[in-house]
């Protein structure tokens, strides 16, 4: 009789154990479930900064049937255009000069065009500096060169002007947090029409930040944005 009762009584505790067991899954699933009701959004962060490096190249050319003569005007130019950078405020510093690009129209493979220089050479005096403001004042005043019969190739997309801003580290912090205000802001407004309440956040990832011209007009003002996507679990 006893061992019956044994018997009896450990089949109970495995019972027992069983319903338990199914219990704690059912409610695990349950809890997995609502694990699953997620919400993702994307929160922006955009800033207006000004550029604080100017790279400012100054593209000339001439021309000359005699290479001595040549060699004397490139010189003589690109003296010019230096003194003419230094009086606008520039240093030395800032200022480099890249080698010419000669090219002669009697050695060129289809040569035979006749009429004007027989060499001609591309020169690049180029302006690095934080000076931006003085930059686009100077690129105003380039029309003074031709007095000097300094021939600019302003048109040359070798002779553009960039605009860089170097201080994204700066503001990188303070942009990321409001990109994530942001996009919080947005999950709580889905939860509340979905009448549910905003959980946890289950994932977060950070955009790349671009910087680009605020127009074409005033390359010297750029925008920056970057972009936070951000996955909430929803509760009831």
């Amino acid at each position: 009789m006893g061992k019956k009762l044994s018997v009896a009584l450990a089949g109970l505790f495995v019972g027992l154990g069983i319903l338990a067991t199914g219990y704690l899954m059912a409610n695990a699933l349950i809890d997995f479930k609502k694990m699953d009701r997620v919400v993702t959004v994307k929160g922006l962060a955009e800033r207006e900064v000004k550029a604080d490096i100017a790279i400012f190249p100054i593209r000339f050319n001439t021309g000359s049937n005699q290479l001595e003569e040549l060699y004397k005007t490139i010189t003589q130019q690109t003296s010019d255009i230096k003194a003419f950078l230094i009086n606008q405020g520039f240093t030395e510093e800032e200022i480099t000069t890249g080698a010419p690009t000669i090219f002669d129209k009697q050695a060129q493979q289809y040569g035979g065009e006749r009429g004007g220089f027989r060499y001609t050479a591309n020169i690049t005096v180029n302006v690095y500096t934080s000076q931006v403001d003085k930059v686009i004042e100077t690129r105003k005043k380039l029309i003074d060169l031709t007095e000097k019969g300094i021939v600019i190739n302003s048109d040359d997309y070798m002779a553009r002007t960039e605009f860089l801003f170097s201080g994204l580290n700066d503001i990188k912090p303070v942009m990321i947090e409001e990109a994530t205000q942001n996009a919080r802001m947005v999950a709580e407004k889905f939860a509340q029409d979905s009448n549910s309440a905003l959980g946890k956040l289950r994932t977060a990832s950070q955009g790349q930040f671009s910087i680009s011209d605020r127009d074409s007009n005033t390359p010297h003002i750029k925008n920056v944005r970057v972009v936070s996507t951000l996955q909430y679990y929803l509760v009831d």
